[in-house]
């Protein structure tokens, strides 16, 4: 079995991915990271995701994204409630972390050259997201190069393949998707703002995302809603 590095936040997406990296017979390593984020209790959700998925390894990566701030996930910013899908879909958002995803991947890049691994997964989505940059084919194509540019395994003949096999779904076929592959979706998270209680907000973008998913699958959502 080739091994490859997931990265798993604990979301319907990375969650999906992981599933999908081991369908096709990569042994996984889960990497999350607790970053200063304000729902942090996405990290138990990972936790739990790669231990009934199967990932060979878990590693979490502590790193404090709060000195820099800049983000409604990471500062003392409102997180946007009740949002259209209009609004959903115009602009880039204040719960876009600056750099996340080129950070994360910086991270994974590092294990997989510890561990001889020349794949990375990431649930990146451009359909249904909330507009971030760091999601769109473009940015994971260019990652890809700066992969094979700057490591010491790319300048001697590895050549690490970014898969973002999600970034073409809409939320709904990423459900699919997950349901097709036996996913306990009860396990994953995806509120920005969840209740002490680690109830989900079913308000922020993400839930609504979330909901609208379901709701096109023709599926129930298994985890609880503040508002349900």
């Amino acid at each position: 079995m080739k091994p490859a590095v997931v990265l798993l936040s604990g979301g319907l997406d990375s969650t999906t991915t992981l599933a999908t990296a081991i369908a096709e017979g990569y042994e996984t390593c889960a990497l999350s990271f607790e970053y200063g984020q304000r729902h942090k209790i996405e990290i138990d959700a990972a936790r739990r995701i790669a231990k009934a998925l199967g990932a060979k390894e878990h590693h979490v990566a502590k790193i404090d994204m709060r000195i820099f701030g800049g983000s409604a996930l990471t500062d003392d910013v409102d997180v946007p409630k009740k949002r259209s899908a209009a609004e959903i879909g115009h602009g880039i958002p204040v719960t876009y972390v600056p750099a996340r995803n080129t950070i994360f991947l910086s991270y994974a890049l590092a294990l997989a050259e510890v561990i001889s691994s020349a794949d990375i997964f990431i649930g990146a989505n451009a359909i249904d997201c909330s507009g971030y940059p760091d999601c769109r084919p473009e940015f994971i194509a260019a990652f890809e190069t700066l992969a094979n540019l700057g490591t010491k395994a790319g300048v001697q003949g590895a050549h690490f393949r970014i898969h973002a096999p999600l970034i073409k779904f809409s939320k709904a076929e990423i459900i699919r998707k997950a349901i097709e592959l036996d996913v306990d979706l009860s396990l994953t998270h995806s509120c920005y703002d969840p209740s002490p209680d680690r109830v989900a907000c079913g308000e922020c973008d993400s839930c609504l995302l979330r909901l609208k998913g379901f709701r096109e699958a023709g599926v129930e959502d298994p985890i609880r809603y503040a508002n349900k």
